[in-house]
């Protein structure tokens, strides 16, 4: 059996992200781009954010540590630390609206050719 300490990560990759230039740390912890599942931790410095981008598949944002905003087309909606949310399926951006953690988890959609 293969486990992993989030809470570790969290503390380890918000450290990452308050002194990176770019605001933000990440590693996934399961899975990967050949994997249906995905799950990665997410660190993002208080104002930083993830730019819009598409849902790759059904998706949940975990907010382990800090408040976020999750933001699709004209629906706004904010969580804190213990909450879940579920990521819409239409393009959405995420900002951290104080020092976040987040754990993403992804499981993508069929791709037909």
């Amino acid at each position: 059996m293969h486990k992993v300490s989030l809470s570790e990560l969290a503390s380890r990759h918000l450290a990452a992200a308050r002194d990176a230039s770019s605001g933000r740390s990440a590693q996934t912890v399961h899975g990967g781009h050949a994997s249906t599942l995905r799950q990665t931790v997410i660190a993002l410095a208080a104002g930083q954010q993830l730019d819009e981008h598409e849902n790759p598949g059904e998706a949940t944002v975990h907010v382990m540590h800090g408040r976020v905003r999750m933001t699709a087309g004209d629906d706004t909606g904010e969580a804190d630390a213990g909450e879940l949310i579920l990521v819409p399926d239409a393009r959405h951006s995420l900002q951290a609206l104080q020092d976040s953690v987040v754990l993403l988890t992804v499981a993508k959609l069929n791709q037909h050719p």
